[in-house]
C-alpha cells in the first residue's frame, strides 16, 4: 500500500526488513497479489446499479463525508440505507471534523474520532454518540482508531504515539479498553503494541487483526493478537498481505486491502493452536487510476462495502474527491450506491434495531 505521510517524525523499518519483507512475498508470488485467482469475469469498475439489489437490505451504512457546514467546509458522519438512499447528516458541526465511525453490533451507538482544535491545538480524540448523532460522550484524548466488542459495552482504541497532531495513520502506541458503564480505561497486557492501525475485534472476544506499519519488528503486515495475552501472530505467511482488515459477524472470514487496487477475501481460523486463512481470494479488482479501500462486512456476512475512487489519500482525515461508497457481493459484484463524490470513505455498516 501506499505510504504514508504525517507532522511528526517516525521510525520507520530498516531498509534490510523492507527487502526482507519484499523478498519473501516475492517468493511466495504475494508481493502484490497479482497471482492470486480473481472470480470469472472480473471488472474493473463498478458493475450496473440494477446488478445488485439492495433497496430490500435491512442494514444502513454510516461514513465520513467532507462537506459544507454553516459555511465552513469539514468532515460529517453520514447515515445511508444500504442502496445509498434517504441519507442523514448525523454531527453537522462547522467546527470539528468527524471521522472514522464504527457501528456499534447492537445497532444504538457509533464510535468515532474527532479532530478539535486549530494549528498547534488541533488534537484527533475518540467519541461515541447515539444512532441518531445524540448524547456525544468523549472517550480519550489524543488516541484514534477506535472499534466496539461483541456485546457492544467496550471500546477499544489506540493511544496517539505523539502529542503533536498528525494524520498518519500508524502512529500509535498501546491499546485501551474504555467501558462504557463505568467510564473506566484499562490498558491491554501488552505493552509492546506499537505503530498499530485499522483494529478489528473478533466477535469471541479473543483477538484483535490489525495492520502494524513498521513496528514490533514487522515493515508491513497485518497482524492476528490476542485480546487479553500477549501472543502475535504475522498472517504474511497465508498470503494476507496489504492493510486494513475486518472480520465477519461470526468471525470465520475475513476481508481487507491487497493492494491500492484490490480487495481481498479468505476464511479465518481462530480455534486452531494459532491463526490460520485459508481460501484467500481477490474478489474486487479496479483499474490503476482508481483506488479500493476500507472494506467492512455487513452484519449478515453478506455483503462488503467498501470506498472506491481516483487516486488520493486513504488515511483518515485526507481528502479524497471523487471517492464514493460501494457495496459488493461476496461473488465480487460490486455497485456504487453513493455518487457526489464527496471523498466518501470509511464505511461501516449498522445493523437496525429493531
Amino acid at each position: 500500500m501506499r505510504e504514508p505521510s504525517g507532522a511528526a517524525p517516525l521510525r520507520l523499518p530498516s531498509v534490510f526488513h523492507c527487502l526482507l519483507a519484499v523478498m519473501l512475498l516475492t517468493s511466495m508470488g504475494l508481493a502484490d497479489g497479482h497471482d492470486l485467482p480473481a472470480a470469472p469475469g472480473m471488472r474493473l469498475s463498478p458493475y450496473p446499479s440494477s446488478e445488485l439489489d439492495l433497496s430490500d437490505c435491512p442494514f444502513k451504512i454510516v461514513y465520513e463525508t467532507l462537506r459544507e457546514t454553516n459555511g465552513r467546509e469539514n468532515w460529517e458522519l453520514y447515515l445511508i440505507n444500504a442502496d445509498g438512499s434517504k441519507p442523514v447528516n448525523l454531527t453537522r458541526t462547522g467546527d470539528v471534523d468527524e471521522l472514522y465511525p464504527h457501528a456499534s453490533p447492537d445497532g444504538s451507538k457509533i464510535c468515532f474520532v474527532a479532530d478539535e482544535g486549530t494549528g498547534r491545538k488541533k488534537v484527533r480524540n475518540v467519541y461515541y454518540m447515539n444512532i441518531d448523532g445524540t448524547g456525544r460522550v468523549k472517550v480519550a484524548e489524543n488516541a484514534r482508531q477506535p472499534c466496539w466488542s461483541a456485546d457492544s459495552q467496550t471500546i477499544a482504541y489506540l493511544k496517539a504515539e505523539f502529542k503533536r497532531y498528525t494524520k498518519t495513520d500508524y502512529a500509535t502506541k498501546e491499546l485501551i479498553f474504555y467501558d462504557l458503564k463505568t467510564a473506566r480505561s484499562t490498558p491491554h497486557p501488552n505493552k509492546k503494541l506499537h505503530h498499530l492501525y485499522n483494529i478489528c475485534w473478533s466477535p469471541d472476544g479473543n483477538w484483535f487483526v490489525a495492520t502494524v506499519h513498521g513496528g514490533m519488528g514487522h515493515g508491513h503486515a497485518i497482524l492476528a493478537f490476542e485480546a487479553q495475552g500477549t501472543k502475535v501472530y504475522d498472517l504474511t505467511k497465508y498470503g494476507v498481505t496489504g492493510c486494513r482488515p475486518d472480520l465477519c459477524c461470526e468471525g470465520a472470514k475475513v476481508t481487507w486491502g491487497l493492494t491500492d487496487w484490490d480487495l481481498g477475501l479468505a476464511k479465518i481460523d481462530f480455534k486452531a493452536p494459532a491463526p490460520k486463512v485459508t481460501e484467500v481470494n481477490r474478489f474486487v479488482k479496479c483499474e490503476k487510476k482508481h483506488e479500493v479501500y476500507h472494506t467492512d462486512f455487513s452484519p449478515n456476512g453478506q455483503y462488503i462495502a467498501f470506498s472506491y475512487g481516483p487516486k488520493a489519500g486513504e488515511m483518515v482525515g485526507e481528502k479524497a474527491p471523487g471517492w464514493n461508497i460501494c457495496v459488493s457481493d461476496l461473488q465480487g459484484r460490486w455497485v456504487q450506491i453513493t455518487t457526489d463524490g464527496h471523498h466518501c470513505k470509511e464505511p461501516d455498516w449498522v445493523p437496525v434495531r429493531p
